[in-house]
């Protein structure tokens, strides 16, 4: 197995594993420490049934039902995230972490490329290690602070998904839940950044309004581009990221082409 930084930032591409394979626990435990360390990882021609899919995302996690899309049939841990050739707006194509309204976020996602554009739809992830890092000191100790009200109904965020909930028959439902504006990584110690466009409304106790300048500055800062990478998909490549210190962003400029992928989420813990 070979682990290639794709990056500085963060990403790294695993080569040499058969997901489609029972895994040894060495490489197991192999593919977890790249993951700690680079925060996403890929792999590239695998070629992979549901129940494949399920099985290697089960090596490092429980699979949870995504809130507000219904699984694949069978498999009720397994979204599609789809663009049909005549929408304009893309799921989730919005800088976020996963699902940071549930008090339990997932520690990780999972993303299967199925169908592709002929170009266009990469996805970027940005090390929100990095950005809290290159903060000032007088605005870390003023974040550490301060805990983050996230809810799943901003705007934004909810016309990427309207379409695949509309679909899906999945309930429609609000959630919020508050989280440190800075989280503690409960397996590496180290502090990142956990506020984002997509799910943070304000801070607990301020107003919205006093919340924003902050905020908006925060959002900007966080998504740099010496904090990101970006991955060019192939057919049947898979992204695995950490949800507790990276974000991500599918860049929405295929318009006119169909692109699906397959996700799991993995359990996650409360931040702290």
């Amino acid at each position: 197995m070979d682990i290639h930084p794709i990056a500085g930032a963060l990403g790294a591409e695993i080569r040499g594993v058969d997901l489609s394979a029972p895994l040894g626990e060495r490489t197991v435990g192999a593919i977890r420490r790249a993951l700690l360390d680079h925060l996403v990882v890929f792999f590239r021609g695998q070629d992979l049934t549901p129940a494949m899919f399920r099985a290697f995302a089960e090596r490092f996690g429980a699979p949870v039902e995504y809130p507000f899309v219904r699984g694949l049939p069978g498999f009720p841990e397994i979204i599609e995230v789809l663009k049909r050739e005549e929408e304009r707006s893309n799921f989730g194509g919005i800088w976020h972490s996963d699902t940071s309204y549930l008090e339990e976020p997932p520690m990780g996602s999972l993303l299967l490329a199925r169908e592709l554009p002929p170009y266009g739809g990469d996805t970027l992830f940005a090390n929100q290690y990095l950005a809290f890092e290159a903060l000032s000191e007088g605005l870390q100790r003023t974040l550490s602070g301060l805990r983050g009200v996230n809810t799943s109904a901003k705007a934004d965020v909810t016309r990427t998904r309207e379409d695949r909930v509309k679909d899906s028959g999945a309930a429609a439902r609000d959630y919020a839940a508050e989280h440190p504006a800075v989280r503690t990584h409960p397996e590496t110690g180290r502090r990142a950044l956990y506020v984002n466009v997509a799910h943070t409304a304000r801070f607990a106790g301020w107003t919205e309004e006093e919340s924003a300048p902050l905020l908006h500055h925060l959002f900007a800062h966080q998504v740099k581009p010496e904090f990101t990478c970006r991955f060019r998909w192939e057919p049947n490549s898979v992204a695995f990221w950490d949800n507790r210190a990276a974000q991500h962003n599918p860049v929405n400029d295929y318009h006119g082409f169909r692109r699906l992928m397959h996700r799991i989420t993995l359990a996650g813990d409360t931040p702290r």
